[in-house]
């Protein structure tokens, strides 16, 4: 009897071992009724980490940095056009992914599935010069940034809800705009860093390639390590959704004569701002030969100046209008286009480097005020209680706009890249000609600055049939800046183009949780759908490159 029990106890154990492991595992990513308050606690702990895992990822692997890299490995502009394209593209995967997440109802369990593959990636475009052929190069990086975005958008479908639920509305927004600013700050420190990694390990080792596939791996693993802090975050059980198509949804607001001139308006205005903005960094990289450090330094700047006018747009739409406020802010930053063209005549000058910097601060200034009172003025003229469908129509049209801008700019950009347009003073005389002054040089990437310019105007223009009418609650704007922002950057030099076109349609079915704990079902027994409509996803755990 001793023998049989010493001879199957071990393999009992070692079975009944595997079960443990696999019930551990099962409950590791099982939603729970009720949260107590450590368990929120450490969440909202976790959520931090992972805001700021995920900025230092946008910082290392987006922006001026991913073009460098692009570059290097051969992309055309076309090849920059396309890459622009993909984040907006894939956010149509976010419709499908909402039927995934209500027939799987694991929403922690697809964010860090969806995550932990879509930013693995990151680690096969830092070695795509080590491990993959010259010819393969360019195509392995394009199928690389797709399926990371594809990943994203599914993962944010999920996170969305989840962070919702598990964030109490008594002081939700103060804990976002406190990550916000941390992340941000990390972030800014981040890509300085990198700039000046590359200009001094080129020097030293005379290939700039090493470096940016070193950037590339750390970013990728920072949001690797960000992937760790979302598994150990509680998830609330899901509620349930309620019977309604999303497409049904999502048509609802065309039948508003208002809101489809806000709709022309404002794909009209994405359209303008990506015909130029994904090759921001190639002009100064290829035209203007400057370093990345720089690059990278005015990168910052316009994004210190996107988040310190914010609060003075918002003061001044309070006081005057969004439909005001859209105008000029608008209107600012269509200067800052049209000034590209000046920093070259023909070639850099005395005043390139000030108009530079001039150029960066309108357009961060800009965009703040674009991005709050465009949502602003979609919150007001959507009938109450119907906003989150208006909002998710708006950003549809405008992710479409900001999707084939881009492409179709890049191919232009080639075909054009060797044109040019002179308008010159010259002198004559018996003692020979001479150019007086050069009033307007433009070529290659210049046209697409002053066709973005061109549409621009025309986008201004159609919002002058838009009626701004209804109210919104003190602070609202404030609140949707707050939760509908994402890490925009992504191939842009300029902070926050990418706010307009993104939205986490997750939220167009939201129901708050059941059965979570005293505090929190506390903080958010004043549940309604007006509430909800504000609560958009920022910092999603797949949105490194563009944040």
């Amino acid at each position: 009897m001793t023998g049989e029990a010493g001879e199957h106890g071990p393999p009992k154990r070692r079975r009944t071992g595997r079960r443990g492991d696999k019930r551990k595992a099962r409950s590791w990513f099982q939603p729970k009724d009720h949260l107590a308050q450590a368990e929120v606690d450490r969440g909202l702990r976790m959520l931090l980490f992972d805001g700021i895992s995920t900025q230092v990822m946008g910082a290392l692997t987006g922006g001026a940095l991913l073009v460098g890299y692009a570059l290097l490995l051969g992309a055309s502009n076309k090849t920059i056009g396309l890459i622009a394209a993909i984040p907006p593209l894939t956010q149509l995967l976010q419709i499908p992914a909402i039927l995934l997440v209500e027939k799987i109802r694991r929403r922690k369990l697809l964010v860090v599935t969806c995550t932990s593959i879509g930013r693995m990636f990151w680690v096969v475009v830092a070695t795509i010069p080590w491990l993959i052929p010259r010819d393969y190069w360019v195509p392995t990086l394009v199928a690389s940034l797709f399926l990371y975005f594809s990943a994203a958008s599914l993962a944010n479908a999920a996170f969305n809800s989840w962070k919702r639920d598990l964030l109490p509305d008594a002081f939700m927004a103060r804990f976002l705009a406190s990550r916000l600013t941390v992340a941000t700050a990390v972030a800014a420190a981040a890509t300085l860093l990198a700039g000046l990694s590359i200009d001094q390990g080129t020097r030293m080792l005379g290939d700039p390639l090493p470096i940016y596939s070193a950037l590339l791996l750390f970013g990728g693993l920072g949001g690797l390590l960000g992937v760790g802090f979302l598994g150990r975050m509680p998830e609330p059980r899901m509620a349930i959704a309620d019977n309604s198509s999303v497409f049904e949804v999502l048509a609802e607001p065309l039948a508003d004569d208002n809101f489809r001139k806000l709709l022309m308006f404002l794909a009209a205005w994405n359209f303008a701002v990506n015909l130029a903005a994904p090759f921001f960094a190639v002009y100064m990289l290829t035209r203007l030969g400057m370093p990345m450090s720089w690059v990278l330094g005015l990168s910052v700047a316009s994004q210190i100046a996107n988040v310190g006018f914010f609060r003075i747009w918002g003061a001044l739409a309070d006081r005057l209008s969004n439909k005001t406020v859209l105008s000029l802010s608008g209107s600012l930053f269509v200067v800052s286009i049209a000034l590209w063209p000046f920093t070259t005549m023909p070639e850099r000058w005395a005043l390139t480097l000030p108009l530079l910097v001039v150029i960066h601060l309108l357009a961060g200034i800009s965009t703040a005020g674009v991005n709050l009172c465009a949502g602003s003025i979609t919150l007001k003229l959507a009938p109450r209680g119907k906003a989150t469908a208006f909002l998710a129509t708006n950003a549809l049209t405008s992710g479409m706009a900001a999707t084939i801008a881009p492409a179709l700019a890049g191919t232009v950009a080639d075909v054009i890249a060797r044109d040019r347009l002179q308008l010159q003073f010259n002198w004559s005389s018996v003692a020979g000609d001479r150019t007086l002054l050069t009033a307007l040089d433009l070529s290659g990437l210049d046209f697409l600055f002053v066709a973005a310019a061109l549409f621009g105007l025309y986008a201004l223009h159609r919002l002058l049939a838009v009626s701004e009418e209804g109210e919104i609650e003190e602070g609202a704007a404030l609140e949707l800046y707050r939760e509908v922002r994402r890490t925009v950057r992504n191939v842009s030099t300029v902070a926050g183009l990418r706010r307009l076109t993104y939205f986490p349609y997750s939220l167009l079915f939201y129901r708050p949780a059941r059965g979570r704990s005293t505090t929190v079902d506390d903080a958010d027994s004043t549940d309604s759908n007006d509430r909800a409509e504000g609560d958009a996803s920022r910092d999603s755990p797949g949105s490194g490159a563009s944040g």
